[in-house]
C-alpha cells in the first residue's frame, strides 16, 4: 500500500476495499485509503491513499494526496500530492509540494509553489 505524508495527527482512517465501487459523493474529517473504485466527489479533512489498483473519477479536496492507482479528476490538497511510479493521473494537481515519481503517467497542470534556481531565473544569465 502506499504511503501519505501524515498530517502529523491521529485521525482515523476508513477504507474502501478492492471490489467495492461507489458512486457519489465521499466526504469525512479523517483519513480515507482507497483499494477499490470511486465515482464523484472525494471531499476529506484528513490525507487521501488511491492504492495499487484502485480507480477514482473525481475531483478531490484533502489534505495530502497519495495516488498510486488510478485518477481522473483535479485534486487540490492543502498538503502534499504525491503520485508514484506507476500511477495513472489525469488531471490538474494543486498542493504545497507535488512530487511525480518516474514511471508515473500525467497528463494535466501543477499548481504549486516553488523556487527557480538562480541559473534560471534569468538574473544570472543577463549579467
Amino acid at each position: 500500500m502506499a504511503q501519505p505524508r501524515t498530517s502529523g495527527s491521529t485521525q482515523s482512517e476508513a477504507r474502501i476495499g478492492a471490489g467495492t465501487r461507489i458512486v457519489g459523493r465521499v466526504s469525512g474529517d479523517g483519513n480515507l485509503v482507497v483499494e477499490g473504485h470511486v465515482e464523484g466527489e472525494i471531499s476529506v479533512r484528513g490525507d487521501l491513499t488511491i492504492d495499487s489498483g484502485a480507480s477514482v473519477v473525481s475531483n478531490v479536496d484533502a489534505h495530502a494526496v497519495v495516488v498510486a492507482g488510478s485518477l481522473e479528476g483535479d485534486v487540490n490538497a492543502s498538503g502534499t500530492v504525491a503520485v508514484r511510479a506507476g500511477a495513472r493521473v489525469r488531471g490538474d494537481l494543486r498542493g504545497t509540494e507535488v512530487t511525480l515519481e518516474e514511471g508515473a503517467q500525467f497528463a494535466g497542470r501543477l499548481d504549486c509553489e516553488f523556487t527557480l534556481p538562480a541559473e534560471l531565473e534569468g538574473t544570472s544569465a543577463r549579467r
